[in-house]
């Protein structure tokens, strides 16, 4: 910053004139700097394979932008896993990456695997983000590493698991794709909170004086003494001596705390209505899936509440897991124990 400008006559003592500062911190942001959310439809590409609606990158990268979104969806497919029935072809591994992929993603793949003499012996999960349906009839291809050729399955070898999306009938949209504006304001909240401590711009208190006697030596003492003091790792502070010949003795030193009050109050009701619309996108219940908001003083009946999300949600899943049954032979069907609290427990009325 410059030198204040010093004015001096013959017999005059100087006379500092005031001068004012301004700056900004950085440059201005786009606040919507993603485009997670843009639908731009289902084209095939010159080598005959369809793109996704949206971006399944962007949607892995999702499930680490806060503490909720991804911890939510594991919770969902540890409920579905929680009562599968492992066969002699499809593993808990298997399923549980199956089932992951459904809900992060809205489709799911599995390879049909047979022997020699056609009969299935396996069902191989195969991820979500690489695969791709191609413009020939029942053909999926599987995306590869170093741009090397896709890799193409035989026309009926995959089974693919996809949530509707009325758009298109190509690939499936998860369902809490209209949440994703509250996900990333939930991360844009705290990484403006995080660059706020880090980045040194605010302040912890003003130390003014208004003291034309004080010496070079003294004001160096004291900058430094404030420096060292304790706290101020976290918070900047701010020295300013005015040099006026019309210092008034009882102002000469005055401290002004500079408050964070209002950003404060607006980064918590920030993260408070985000996690509330994560927890209605997923419809995910806060007893349960180790969240909370805060609205409420306790969790209420977790037995009741867990008998409920079982049978309105946890059942529906394992209906559309088991949507592959269609494509198996009978014997290779999956299946899913029932809990004696669900309204579909067979001896459920004899046990009353």
């Amino acid at each position: 910053m410059d030198k204040p400008r010093i004015n001096v006559k013959s017999g005059e003592t100087p006379n500092y004139t005031a001068m004012s500062d301004v700056f900004s911190f950085g440059d201005p942001e786009p606040c919507l700097d993603n485009r997670l959310t843009d639908y731009t439809g289902v084209f095939a590409d010159s080598n005959g394979i369809y793109a996704p609606p949206v971006s399944l990158h962007g949607l892995v990268k999702l499930l680490r932008v806060n503490a909720q979104h991804g911890p939510i969806l594991g919770f969902k497919r540890n409920m579905i896993l929680k009562w599968f029935k492992p066969n002699s072809v499809l593993s808990n591994e298997a399923f549980k990456k199956f089932a992951y992929d459904y809900l992060w993603s809205g489709n799911a793949y599995l390879q049909i695997i047979k022997n020699p003499f056609g009969q299935i012996i396996r069902l191989r999960h195969l991820p979500a983000l690489t695969m791709r349906y191609t413009t020939e009839r029942g053909v999926y291809a599987q995306l590869s590493n170093n741009y090397l050729e896709p890799i193409h399955f035989k026309a009926g070898e995959i089974l693919h698991v996809k949530e509707y999306d009325p758009a298109q009938g190509i690939y499936g949209i998860p369902e809490y794709y209209g949440g994703i504006q509250s996900a990333l304001l939930n991360e844009d909240a705290t990484l403006f909170r995080r660059r706020y401590y880090k980045n040194g711009a605010h302040m912890g208190f003003i130390f003014s004086m208004a003291d034309p006697n004080l010496s070079t030596d003294d004001e160096a003492k004291l900058k430094d003494a404030i420096k060292d003091s304790k706290g101020v790792g976290n918070f900047r502070s701010l020295f300013f001596n005015f040099r006026s010949n019309k210092a008034d003795a009882e102002k000469s030193i005055k401290i002004t705390p500079v408050g964070d009050i209002s950003t404060k109050d607006e980064f918590e009701r920030i993260k408070k209505i985000t996690l509330n619309d994560m927890l209605s996108m997923h419809r995910a219940q806060e007893a349960l899936s180790g969240q909370s908001s805060g609205d409420s003083p306790g969790f209420g009946d977790l037995d009741k509440i867990t008998r409920a999300y079982y049978n309105n949600e946890v059942v529906p899943l394992q209906q559309t897991m088991a949507g592959i049954n269609r494509y198996l032979p009978s014997h290779l069907h999956i299946a899913f124990d029932i809990p004696e609290y669900s309204d579909l427990y067979p001896n459920k009325d004899k046990a009353a």
